[in-house]
């Protein structure tokens, strides 16, 4: 059983009686193992496995603490029990009730780019500039984790001057949710959403739901928690290790647990078994400025280790400090996967990665732009997503925005041109159009709502007949679109080449195959090439653009091999959608960003940048941030370490001209002595 190997505080909270239970896990405390013995228990108690949800911050750690329950059970009984993230559960249960089309963000931002192009601002009597399309959909989409209010209301308290533009917004947004009703697509957002209505409908059974990182629930999973209304909660979490506000969670929801059910029983994990006590009396040194939600007072267990006290490097210079931790690393006998470089913001790791190579040192990076965020991969996995679903007018808009002179909302016209050509099947409407003269929607005229298009003019299809392309395309209607330059058409037979080619396959690494070889794929790795390789000056350079290619293609052949392990390319693609952010490459030493160091530990760890500005970094920390969500970020990064603690800062980056001064955090930590600086610096933080 897994209760024999708790220490009694985590038998105490792992035994606790049915009800609504918090544990108060510090970093290093075995939240796993309290969680994995909750488990146990109650399994032991009768409960059956199927009963019991386990709600987790990644799928990997969901899988991680099923696989430990299969260590003492069998994987039969673990497999039973429902785990997974909020999202993982919720498109599971959704996909039982109905088909569901799952959409990244950066997909529904083209549909929504495409919808906002629409309209013009310059009739609004108001000096306030508009937001950006990608802005407003992040807005909203940070609305929708983070508030109960309608959305005008929640962003007018947080942006004055935009009341002029609301109801442009207000719009935008509205016909954005009717597309996507119309398409049948669904963001993350929706997923919790539509579970959180299904689960009000028809309640779920479960006898008890476990909730892993309960200090980083926002609103919406908290109201999706509500609506599931279990008869028991067992939720896991650390106020000091709350860094997640920017994504809308609230660190009221752990902090009024205690007001919210009368039954509530407050556990408190205090043995820290990860860090050297100096490590640990540094950091809650710091978190202590913090206000105290919960007390705790943590105890280090591993008192018979060696400790060595944590060090503060000082530079003169930024590359400097980059240059000398790179040699320090290389100097280090400890192992290279066990060594961390974490950092405040993802721009801090391009120097310390650049001296890293240049010391022949090994290196991956996480908490940056991910190997599935990379333009190629999206646009390659588009090309299989149409295959799967000729009706994803995302996948299509997304590979036309690199037809040039396509932009996003003629190229939605061109798909809803092309389903009206095929009653409703884009491919049907690509390869055999039924006869119409115009197969275009007339556009709408509002001037309140800064739509100002007028019904739309067919061109004639004879102003293409220079490009010599097959005759039986150049009759296709779909020409006749006004906006169309020969540019557009080129790109357009390719992508008709193509998916003619790609109707007959089924296997998703041969669907990969022919597309990565496409010409219409190769006009747009050649576009992202040249983009990588023009220099400010506007030139291309022609050996930088031979080396983009080059790693544009070693990712094609990384999602070839991905692909090899699916039967289907339905498999390959939901895969790829709901677990490729939690994919990375690469090996060595750790480069990170704070956030996503979160959960893990190393034996020597590297803080560096710590300057004003930087870490804290009061650009984000007055913008839906804290100070105080600063001062938990900072702790969470100490809190990596086990043996070996760095924290490094410079006085002066020479290719800006900027002079730094020291974080607040090195003062507050006890390692630089309180002065004038410190003073201004807290005066900054002051609310």
């Amino acid at each position: 059983m897994p209760l024999s190997r708790l220490n009694e505080e985590q038998l105490e909270a792992a035994t606790a009686p049915f009800g609504h239970n918090l544990v108060i896990a510090s970093a290093g405390t075995g939240k796993t193992s309290t969680i994995v013995g909750r488990i146990g228990y109650l399994i032991s108690r009768g409960v059956e496995p199927q009963d019991i949800l386990l709600l987790t911050f990644t799928n990997k750690a969901a899988a991680e603490m099923v696989d430990r329950v299969a260590g003492y059970f069998s994987r039969e009984v673990a497999a039973k029990i429902e785990a997974g993230t909020f999202h993982a559960v919720s498109y599971r249960h959704l996909k039982r009730e109905r088909d569901i089309n799952l959409k990244q963000p950066f997909e529904l931002k083209t549909l929504f780019r495409s919808i906002y192009e629409k309209r013009r601002f310059h009739h609004i009597s108001t000096e306030t500039e508009p937001f950006a399309p990608n802005f407003l959909y992040d807005l909203y989409s940070l609305y929708q984790n983070a508030s109960k209010e309608p959305f005008g209301e929640w962003l007018l308290q947080r942006h004055q001057g935009h009341e002029p533009l609301i109801d442009i917004y207000l719009d935008i947004i509205d016909e954005f949710k009717r597309s996507k009703e119309e398409f049948g697509f669904v963001d993350f957002n929706d997923l919790l959403i539509m579970m959180r209505e299904s689960v009000k409908r028809k309640p779920l059974a479960f006898k008890e739901i476990l909730i892993d990182e309960y200090q980083d629930t926002n609103e919406l999973q908290g109201s999706l928690i509500d609506a599931m209304d279990a008869p028991s909660l067992f939720c896991v979490g650390d106020y000091d290790q709350s860094i997640y506000a920017f994504n809308g969670a609230n660190i009221h929801i752990i902090g009024s647990f205690t007001k919210k059910f009368d039954d509530a029983r407050v556990f408190t994990l205090t043995k820290n078994y990860r860090s050297t006590a100096p490590i640990l009396e540094l950091a809650n040194r710091v978190i202590e400025y913090n206000e105290r939600i919960y007390p705790k007072q943590l105890e280090v267990v591993r008192k018979g280790a060696s400790a060595t006290m944590p060090k503060l490097l000082i530079f003169d210079n930024l590359m400097q400090q980059y240059e000398t931790i790179a040699q320090s690393i290389r100097r280090s006998t400890t192992p290279h996967h066990e060594i961390a470089v974490i950092f405040r913001n993802n721009a801090s790791a391009d120097g310390i990665e650049a001296m890293l190579k240049e010391e022949g040192i090994a290196c991956r990076r996480k908490g940056g732009r991910s190997f599935f965020d990379a333009k190629e991969v999206k646009a390659a996995l588009d090309f299989a997503t149409l295959v799967l679903n000729p009706k994803d007018m995302m996948a299509f808009i997304h590979i036309f925005e690199y037809a040039r002179g396509v932009g996003s909302a003629t190229a939605k016209e061109l798909f809803e041109g092309l389903t009206t050509l095929g009653e409703g099947c884009m491919t049907a409407g690509l390869f055999n159009p039924k006869p119409m003269t115009n197969p275009f929607k007339a556009r709408n005229t509002n001037y309140q709502l800064g739509l100002f298009d007028h019904p739309m003019q067919i061109g004639s299809v004879s102003r293409f007949s220079h490009l010599g392309l097959d005759e039986n395309f150049m009759a296709h209607p779909i020409l006749k679109h006004p906006a169309l330059n020969s540019d557009g058409v080129r790109f357009l037979y390719d992508f008709y080449r193509l998916m003619k080619r790609l109707k007959s396959l089924k296997q998703p690494q041969s669907i990969m195959r022919h597309i990565l070889s496409s010409d219409v794929y190769g006009s747009i790795i050649n576009q992202l090439a040249e983009r990588r390789a023009t220099l400010k000056n506007g030139e291309v350079d022609g050996a930088k653009k031979a080396d983009a290619i080059e790693r544009i293609k070693r990712k094609g052949l990384l999602l070839v091999r991905l692909a090899q392990t699916y039967g289907s390319n339905e498999k390959f693609i939901n895969a790829m959608v709901l677990g490729g952010r939690e994919l990375n490459e690469g090996e060595g030493v750790n480069l990170l960003t704070v956030h996503a160091s979160k959960g893990l530990e190393f034996d020597e760890v590297y803080v560096i940048d710590l300057m004003d500005g930087r870490f804290p970094n009061r650009k984000l920390a007055g913008q839906g941030g804290s100070i105080e969500e600063e001062r938990r970020l900072f702790y969470v990064a100490l809190t990596r370490a086990r043996d070996l603690l760095y924290l490094s800062f410079a006085k002066y980056d020479s290719f800006k001209d900027i002079t730094f001064f020291p974080s607040q955090f090195l003062y507050e930590a006890g390692l630089l002595k309180k002065d004038r600086t410190y003073e201004k610096l807290k005066a900054l933080s002051a609310p």
